[in-house]
């Protein structure tokens, strides 16, 4: 038995569980309409068919938007039966191989078979393996940024200093009065917490040891930190994104700049010069801060509380502070640059790439931090 669609592109004939399926005629982009009503009224006739033999030997010719829906056809027959072509054209061929080269892959992911127990591994190898990539990906950016230190260092004239001194400003002068409130609340706070304690035992005076030790050497770096990470780290982001998606960096590298030394090397340089004089203002604000406290809330004079300071806490302390800003700077200033270069695609990357700036520094800074307080701490400082 041999039915026939009402147009004339697909022929059907069957022979027990194996059906021969022959295509033929001109199959245009024009005739996209036709040749799909055809093989919808064909379909039925694959039902029950184990085995179908797809014979290409009539088509006279076919075009590429022709070839697209074969190829969709293609693939639904396969997932339903047992396929095999014969008689197929070398022009067809060649059309076919040159639109599957660029056509849209349509695989469907295969669902695992116990998808309860499976899901929360496949989510942890997924995440590793992004962290590890993240971390190789770092580890090279790190690697092309020390590469164009030594250049410069080799080359000083090639340093760009205008650009630094800009990114000076914008990172450190532009960022004091934040930082200014910030320190002087942090300090507020710790010294009423603390005087609250202290008034119960009558040791008002150990305020100022409390202050001066913990404002320096620990919370005026942290609490910089995270601000410049926050406000700068992510400007950074913002401001490598928009050029990667504007095209200028591959603008710059197709005329021979290099990328590194133009971009990258300015905001980490500039980074690192600004952040110790962010810290050093903070600590004198935070001590502002605990003064007036002390001086309202214990009624210590000023020059009580500045003799203490200067005769109880060492100096050692302030150094330690100033000590890790450098370090937070070069974090902060490098996962900038990285998670800038990592943006591509639209604008919508930029905020994501942002967001992962700001809480990657951060989680590093206060990582780093407690890495330098145990050691620190076991060396005796």
């Amino acid at each position: 038995m041999t039915p026939m669609s009402r147009e004339d592109y697909f022929h059907t004939e069957r022979s027990g569980d194996t059906l021969r399926l022959n295509i033929r005629g001109r199959w245009r982009i024009g005739s996209l309409d036709a040749i799909e009503r055809s093989y919808k009224d064909m379909k039925s006739t694959l039902t029950g068919a184990k085995r179908v033999v797809v014979d290409l030997g009539g088509i006279e010719s076919i075009d590429t938007g022709a070839m697209v829906f074969f190829i969709s056809l293609r693939d639904e027959l396969k997932k339903r039966n047992r396929v095999r072509f014969i008689n197929i054209p070398g022009e067809f061929c060649r059309m076919f191989r040159l639109v599957k080269r660029f056509a849209a892959p349509n695989s469907v992911a295969a669902k695992p078979r116990f998808p309860i127990f499976l899901h929360p591994f496949a989510a942890l190898g997924r995440h590793t393996h992004a962290l590890y990539s993240d971390f190789v990906l770092f580890m090279s950016f790190l690697g092309e940024s020390t590469v164009a230190m030594f250049r410069t260092l080799l080359h000083p004239s090639s340093f760009r200093v205008k650009e630094t001194a800009a990114n000076i400003y914008r990172a450190g002068v532009t960022a004091l009065p934040i930082v200014a409130l910030s320190a002087f609340l942090v300090g507020i706070v710790i010294a009423f917490q603390s005087a609250v304690q202290l008034q119960k035992y009558g040791a008002n005076i150990f305020i100022v040891d409390m202050i001066g030790i913990s404002i320096p050497r620990e919370l005026a770096p942290l609490i910089t930190a995270i601000i410049v990470a926050g406000r700068s780290g992510s400007a950074y982001t913002a401001q490598i994104g928009v050029m990667k998606i504007t095209e200028e960096i591959d603008a710059m590298k197709t005329m021979g700049f290099g990328v590194f030394r133009f971009i990258v090397l300015p905001r980490i340089v500039a980074m690192m010069i600004a952040l110790p004089l962010l810290i050093f203002f903070a600590d004198i604000v935070g001590i502002y801060g605990g003064l007036l406290v002390a001086k309202f809330q214990l009624d210590i004079t000023a020059s009580q509380f500045l003799e203490r300071l200067h005769n109880e806490v060492d100096a050692r302390h302030y150094l330690v502070g100033l000590f890790k800003a450098p370090f937070f700077a070069f974090i902060i200033a490098a996962v900038g640059c990285f998670r800038g270069f990592q943006v591509s695609g639209d604008t919508e990357s930029i905020g994501r790439y942002t967001t992962m700036s700001v809480v990657n520094s951060i989680f590093l800074v206060i990582a780093m931090d407690a890495l330098f307080s145990v050691i620190f701490t076991e060396l005796g400082i």
